[in-house]
């Protein structure tokens, strides 16, 4: 199921034997777009020490608690690596971080997590034995890539969105699955530039991202964004609304179809 990452801000991190604190900010992975760490704020408990939590430990997000469950202890995370939140972080921080608490390389295979298409230890012989050939220069190309394409989540919202022909509007948010942590979505706030709407992004879509400039470049005109359905929350991407927002995904061309003209079709099929 999809839901927001900015929805996680503040909630309580709970180990085993207690709380060990609340989500700071949020690192993705801007090569493959998937969530990599929660950044903890340990107030009251560590001297407000920065710790990162890797989806490997989650062993659920309680949506209506609204809180993060983790397979951890706290004294696990009160002698895990620290982060210096004023520099980037770096593979060798990450690798440390992976060593300590015998998580797999996730930049040393073939699939998002590594070995496994899922944010899970996994036997990386076992994985290897599978692994295609050109995966397997694929999967050493990245792992001698000394940068982690980690990006902050909170230094990302807000970034300009530039369609092919103008400009269009900022991120606001994004969308990820919560079995695999992929970012699915970006969300885009359009009313910047005209009395306009959420719509919904791809990074399917995105044809370069200038940090520098802190912007965001799309395959897409801004008419066609213009004509995307307005995304809506509530709609949670249930599978009524698949056709309405399957453009957003990379998957179809423009113009999407609006919401009614889903319904209608649906009826259609229905008698």
């Amino acid at each position: 199921m999809l839901h927001s990452l900015k929805a996680l801000d503040g909630f309580p991190i709970m180990a085993a034997d207690g709380l060990i604190g609340k989500v700071k900010d949020i690192y993705f992975d801007d090569r493959r777009w998937v969530v990599r760490y929660l950044e903890v704020d340990t107030s009251g408990w560590l001297s407000g020490r920065r710790v990162l939590i890797s989806p490997v430990s989650i062993h659920e997000v309680d949506w209506e608690r609204e809180e993060v469950v983790v397979n951890l202890s706290r004294r696990q995370v009160e002698d895990s690596p620290g982060i210096e939140t004023a520099k980037p972080v770096s593979r060798q921080h990450e690798a440390e971080l992976a060593n300590y608490y015998s998580y797999p390389y996730y930049w040393s295979g073939p699939y998002i997590w590594g070995y496994t298409a899922f944010p899970m230890i996994a036997d990386p012989a076992t994985a290897q034995s599978l692994m295609q050939p050109e995966q397997g220069r694929q999967a050493q190309s990245e792992s001698s890539d000394d940068d982690p394409h980690l990006r902050s989540k909170d230094e990302v919202v807000g970034y300009r969105i530039n369609a092919t022909d103008d400009d269009i509007g900022h991120v606001d948010d994004f969308l990820f699955n919560d079995r695999d942590w992929s970012i699915s979505h970006l969300v885009i706030d359009t009313r910047n530039w005209w009395p306009g709407k959420h719509v919904l992004i791809s990074p399917r879509r995105i044809a370069d991202v200038s940090w520098n400039e802190k912007q965001v470049s799309v395959n897409l005109t801004r008419s066609a964004i213009e004509q995307s359905p307005e995304y809506d929350e509530r709609h949670s991407m249930a599978s009524e609304y698949e056709e309405v927002y399957s453009h957003a995904q990379g998957l179809s061309e423009m113009p999407p179809v609006t919401p009614e003209q889903a319904a209608a079709r649906r009826q259609g099929r229905n008698g």
